[in-house]
C-alpha cells in the first residue's frame, strides 16, 4: 500500500511541478490542442477564478512549481521512512485537493490509504 501512495503523489506532484515549469518556460500550461476544450485549463482554473485569482498568472505558476517541489520532497521522506515523511505527505495531499480533477482524485485516494496504512 505504501508504494501505491508514493505513486499517486508522485503523479500528481510531478505533474504540477513539470506543468508549472513548462508554464514559466513556454508561457502557458499544457492544454488540449484540439477539440471542445482546446486551449482551456482544467476545472481547477474555475476554482481560482471564482476567488479572483488569474490561473495563468506568474504567482499561480510559482505555486505549481513550489507545491510540486514540496510534495516531491514529502513523498521522498515518506518513501524513505523519515519521521517527518508521513505528516508532510498528509499536509501535501490535503493542499493538493483543490487541483481538480487530477489532484483531487489522486490526493483523496492517497489520504484514504495514508489513514489505512498506519504502522
Amino acid at each position: 500500500m505504501k508504494w501505491a501512495i508514493v505513486v499517486l503523489i508522485l503523479f500528481s506532484a510531478g505533474w504540477m511541478f513539470a506543468d508549472g515549469l513548462r508554464a514559466f518556460v513556454v508561457g502557458d500550461y499544457l492544454t488540449p490542442k484540439s477539440g471542445e476544450y482546446a486551449g482551456q485549463l482544467g476545472p481547477w482554473a474555475n476554482v481560482l477564478q471564482t476567488i479572483g485569482i488569474e490561473p495563468r498568472s506568474t504567482i499561480v505558476k510559482a505555486v505549481f512549481v513550489l507545491y510540486g517541489a514540496a510534495s516531491l520532497i514529502a513523498v521522498t521522506g515518506f518513501a524513505l521512512d523519515q519521521p517527518w515523511g508521513r505528516n508532510a505527505l498528509i499536509v501535501a495531499a490535503v493542499l493538493g485537493l483543490w487541483y481538480l480533477p487530477i489532484g483531487t482524485g489522486t490526493n483523496m485516494i492517497a489520504l484514504i490509504l495514508l489513514f489505512l496504512f498506519r504502522r
